[in-house]
């Protein structure tokens, strides 16, 4: 195109039409950028998408983003097989001695396993259901405590896969230097209100200084009294009893199938994990990949992903090999089918490269610039980002989906109108992470219900009133600084 013009709006609609009509984000921007470049070039559409494709692929952040991804997913596999995770978790579970006690086990254990969401949601949950059945805490409370410290933990700290993913659209869209994405990521941390507030909430509700709301107190009295609570809609749904059956009542409710098949990776892993796994198979690689990220990296704020987790996988093949734990093939096929469950992430994002560069064609940054600069504000900007961007998050299920189509968008009229850049992160990140656990079929409120061995969409609805607790103060924090 020549000018900007409304008609480069078309492509992001269809992209929104087609993730909240089937679920799935990566056939959402494929059809996206294909009906970009219809309106660009038919009869050259072909050419052009091989052509941004190869591109793409060709980018050193996609090279950057896809060896960092590959190499947490065999890291994680490599925990999960040696039954190390597992053992963490039961070690928490070990230092519960009433319901109070428990349940801040689970927050804890919760914070400590940060790498990634999903490694969170099956280990905590996994590990502390029997505790809190004992203590007769129901397992939507527990369900609820997991996926508060999933998305939101992974979500403040730069050392998660989340970090990776979004680090790697920061410098994509050229608001970050190469090399810098991590650092302006921790630069929005602050700003991250709802995962801050999302994490406070649950922690108030997991000491008791909160009181249980709606269909959690019913769901607490329900279990006290030795009958457990599903809600009415939830009833109408298979239940979900141990893993064996999870990921076959998860296929019920219309998810991502991408995300499916990592879930289901993963979910195979833990079953046929090392029931006997020992603590420090744990431990010592969280630990290294955390002293390895900083102290390989330039400072605090500037840590080395990368150079953090390769050093990292080199280490643990060396400790589970002098322990025996698995020969070299063995940990080999391990960290392979741990690559495998990045893929979808992988494919997401480059996914939303290649529809970024259908919409530059198409000149929608500057339409949009053009056309909502004058009536935009810097201070006001933040807030309206996050509703607009919650509600779309909450719609789809998809929270790095959503992000990788609004950023091309969102960013650039922030710098138009001089707004704040973290704090405008901050608000998309704090979208990203409400819609991830509150959406009803989102990938970490399936994980979080699974892991619990809690009914899915129970589990949805009786942590729906705390999310959007947390969502309102997030949407005052973001009014507030702009007055």
């Amino acid at each position: 195109m020549d000018s900007p013009s409304a008609l480069s709006l078309i492509p992001p609609v269809v992209v929104m039409a087609v993730a909240v009509w089937l679920k799935r984000p990566i056939l959402a921007l494929v059809v996206g950028a294909v009906v970009g470049l219809l309106m660009l070039s038919p009869g050259q559409s072909l050419h052009n998408f091989s052509e941004i494709a190869v591109n793409v692929m060709q980018d050193e952040t996609i090279g950057w983003l896809i060896l960092v991804c590959g190499g947490f997913g065999a890291l994680i596999g490599l925990l999960i097989h040696t039954g190390g995770a597992l053992a963490f978790g039961r070690l928490g579970s070990q230092l519960a001695s009433g319901q109070r006690s428990s349940m801040f086990m689970t927050f804890v254990l919760g914070v400590i396993i940060f790498v990634d969401d999903y490694l969170n949601a099956l280990t905590v949950g996994e590990a502390m259901k029997r505790v809190t059945d004992k203590y007769k805490i129901s397992r939507q409370k527990l369900a609820y405590i997991v996926d508060s410290t999933a998305a939101p933990i992974c979500v403040i700290i730069p050392i998660s896969t989340w970090a990776v993913f979004f680090g790697g659209l920061l410098e994509d869209n050229n608001i970050a230097e190469k090399g810098q994405g991590i650092a302006v990521y921790i630069q929005a941390i602050p700003y991250m209100f709802y995962p801050w507030l999302a994490i406070m909430i649950v922690m108030l509700v997991a000491l008791k200084f909160m009181p249980d709301l709606g269909p959690m107190k019913k769901a607490e009295l329900e279990t006290q009294a030795g009958r457990p609570f599903e809600s009415e809609l939830a009833e109408q749904q298979p239940k979900i009893a141990n893993h064996g059956q999870s990921h076959h009542a998860s296929q019920q409710m219309p998810h991502h199938t991408s995300d499916e098949y990592a879930m289901q990776s993963i979910e195979e892993e833990f079953e046929s994990s090392n029931r006997h796994g020992k603590v420090h198979n744990f431990a010592v690689p969280m630990l290294s990949l955390i002293f390895f990220t900083i102290v390989l990296g330039n400072s605090l704020s500037e840590p080395d992903v990368l150079k953090g987790v390769i050093a990292t996988l080199l280490l643990t093949i060396i400790y589970y090999g002098v322990q025996r734990l698995m020969s070299i093939s063995e940990m080999m096929d391990v960290m392979m089918n741990g690559f495998k469950t990045m893929l979808p992430a992988i494919s997401t994002v480059i996914a939303a490269f290649i529809f970024k560069d259908v919409c530059d064609k198409l000149l929608l940054p500057q339409y949009v610039i053009e056309n909502l600069s004058p009536y935009m504000t810097a201070q006001m900007l933040p807030a309206l980002v996050f509703v607009a961007m919650a509600i779309l998050s909450f719609a789809t299920g998809s929270s790095w989906g959503i992000f990788a189509v609004s950023i091309p968008i969102v960013m650039p009229l922030a710098h138009a109108v001089n707004a704040d850049v973290p704090l405008v992160i901050g608000a998309l990140l704090s979208a990203a992470s409400f819609g991830s656990q509150a959406c009803f079929y989102s990938d970490s409120t399936v994980l979080a219900a699974q892991g619990s061995g809690c009914n899915l969409i129970s589990h949805a609805i009786t942590q729906l009133p705390y999310c959007l607790i947390a969502a309102v103060l997030a949407f005052g924090g973001f009014v507030y600084l702009a007055m």
